[in-house]
């Protein structure tokens, strides 16, 4: 029997993104965009909420597009603001589109929003070795200058805490408990 990080639970959606997704180094732009979208979503909700609605935000966002969705009006905010399969908050969805904007701002900076992003963890993965997932800190120095960093550049639903949540879930930082099958070894 696998043991997992214990936030996997039994849900079989919980199990299979930390079994194949949380804690893998992304690098792929689409796919950051994609995580800083969802980790905005989730504040004030449960991650589960968020991955059962994954697939339907993939079709409301166009593929989380970023320059798609910075191109979105009022027409497409009230349709999204309809639509049941998604979080339906104004802030968060407007929020979306104006991290859409700031995104691609990043890209166009050299070696673009990848880049941005993961100089806050040097560029390299950084592997932590909890006993427990009580151990886990919400937040670190490292999401602290993200999140201030984000902000300044007129990104919104990037707190310290959302920071660190994208950090864990493309890879930044690796916080699979010592116990878990996913923990790297060094």
């Amino acid at each position: 029997m696998k043991i997992r990080c214990a936030w996997a639970g039994d849900e079989p959606l919980s199990r299979k993104y930390h079994d194949r997704e949380w804690g893998v180094p992304v690098h792929d732009e689409g796919r950051l965009f994609e995580f800083l979208v969802l980790e905005g979503a989730q504040a004030g909700l449960s991650w589960l909420t968020i991955l059962r609605k994954r697939e339907h935000y993939r079709r409301a966002f166009d593929g989380f597009d970023p320059t798609r969705v910075a191109a979105y009006r009022a027409a497409k905010v009230r349709a999204l603001l309809a639509d049941a399969g998604i979080v339906r908050n104004r802030l968060k969805v407007e929020g979306a589109i104006r991290n859409a904007r700031a995104f691609l701002a990043l890209g166009a900076e050299p070696g673009g929003a990848d880049r941005f992003l993961w100089q806050f963890v040097g560029g390299r993965p950084r592997r932590n070795a909890w006993s427990r997932a009580a151990d886990v800190p919400a937040r670190t120095a490292e999401s602290d200058a993200m999140s201030g960093e984000l902000k300044r550049r007129g990104f919104t639903f990037v707190g310290s805490t959302i920071c660190y949540a994208f950090m864990q879930a493309v890879g930044m930082v690796d916080d699979h408990t010592v116990d878990c099958f996913r923990h790297r070894r060094r």
